[in-house]
C-alpha cells in the first residue's frame, strides 16, 4: 500500500491506480467459499452437472469474486500516512457483468474516485474496482468500495 501525506490524498481522486497481480479462481477455491457459505448450488460445486449448462463448466460465486476486493486492492488504494487502521466501509454500487468460470485467472483493476474528511483523523475513500477476466472484453464485476481510513 502506498502512503502519501493526508494533504496529498485528494490529488489522487480521478486516477489508475493500477492492477494487482492474477489470481486463479480453481474449483478448490469455489468449494472452499461453498464451505464456509453454505452455498452449495450445483453450478458452483457440480462440474457434471454444470457442463450441461450455458456456461460449460463450474463458475465462481459472485460473492466470492466480490470478497477479493480487499486482498486484491491492498497493494494499490492510496493510504494515508499515520493511518493507523482501514475498514470495509461498504459498497455504493456492485453490477456483476459476466460469470468467472473455474480455472480463470482474474485481477482487480483500481481508480480512486473520491476522498472526503468525514470528521478529522478520517477518510472515506471510494474507489471503482474492475475484476477483469483473463482474456475476455468484458470484466466478472465493476464495484464502488468503499474504504475509512482512521489516522
Amino acid at each position: 500500500m502506498p502512503y502519501v501525506p493526508v494533504a496529498e490524498l485528494k490529488s489522487y481522486e480521478g486516477k489508475e491506480l493500477g492492477s494487482s497481480e492474477w489470481l486463479l479462481i480453481d474449483q478448490e477455491r469455489i468449494n472452499l467459499f461453498a464451505e464456509a457459505t453454505g452455498d452449495f448450488q450445483f453450478i458452483h460445486v457440480d462440474p457434471v452437472k454444470a457442463a450441461q449448462t450455458p456456461f460449460g463448466s463450474t463458475i465462481a460465486h459472485g460473492f466470492l469474486s466480490l470478497s477479493l476486493i480487499p486482498k486484491l486492492m491492498e497493494s494499490l488504494l492510496v493510504l494515508p500516512d499515520g493511518l493507523k487502521m482501514v475498514v470495509n466501509y461498504g459498497l455504493d454500487s456492485v453490477r456483476f457483468v459476466q460469470p468467472v468460470k473455474v480455472d480463470s485467472r482474474v485481477r482487480l483493476k483500481v481508480a480512486l474516485t473520491e476522498v472526503t474528511e468525514k470528521k478529522p483523523g478520517q477518510w472515506l475513500l471510494k474507489a471503482t474496482a474492475t475484476l477483469e477476466i483473463e482474456g475476455q472484453d468484458k470484466p466478472a464485476f465493476v464495484a464502488e468500495p468503499l474504504s475509512l481510513c482512521f489516522v
